[in-house]
């Protein structure tokens, strides 16, 4: 699978964005699909995920601003932020797996992963 995130900006705080993640080389529907970032100097963190069914999980520091989306049709991984702070800012890397072998919010999880758009959020 191939991924190619898209989307990122810069925005002042208070403000949305939405981030993309194209996925191209193998029938989409069944991998899990999440969205990690890292600003500098930080460790990789978890941010979101949906799994085939279009369950859904959230990191406690984005839950109800974020919101992450699947559209299989067309090969999409969506992530609508809203209210953005200046501690969201950071690269976004879009995840895909089909078969977890740890938890979803781990990045071990996942072996697949897109190039990152840079989200900055200016206070």
């Amino acid at each position: 699978v191939q991924l190619q995130a898209s989307g990122g900006g810069l925005v002042q705080a208070g403000g949305s964005l939405r981030l993309s993640c194209a996925a191209s080389g193998r029938t989409f529907s069944p991998y899990h699909l999440a969205w990690f970032r890292q600003a500098p100097g930080k460790e990789r963190e978890f941010v979101a995920a949906i799994n085939w069914s279009g369950r859904t999980g959230y990191a406690d520091s984005v839950k109800g601003r974020f919101t992450i989306s699947r559209d299989n049709a067309k090969n999409t991984v969506l992530l609508q932020m809203n209210s953005l702070k200046f501690e969201d800012s950071a690269v976004y890397l879009c995840a895909a797996e089909y078969d977890l072998r740890s938890a979803y919010f781990d990045q071990s999880s996942y072996d697949y992963w897109g190039q990152g758009t840079q989200v900055t959020v200016s206070s």
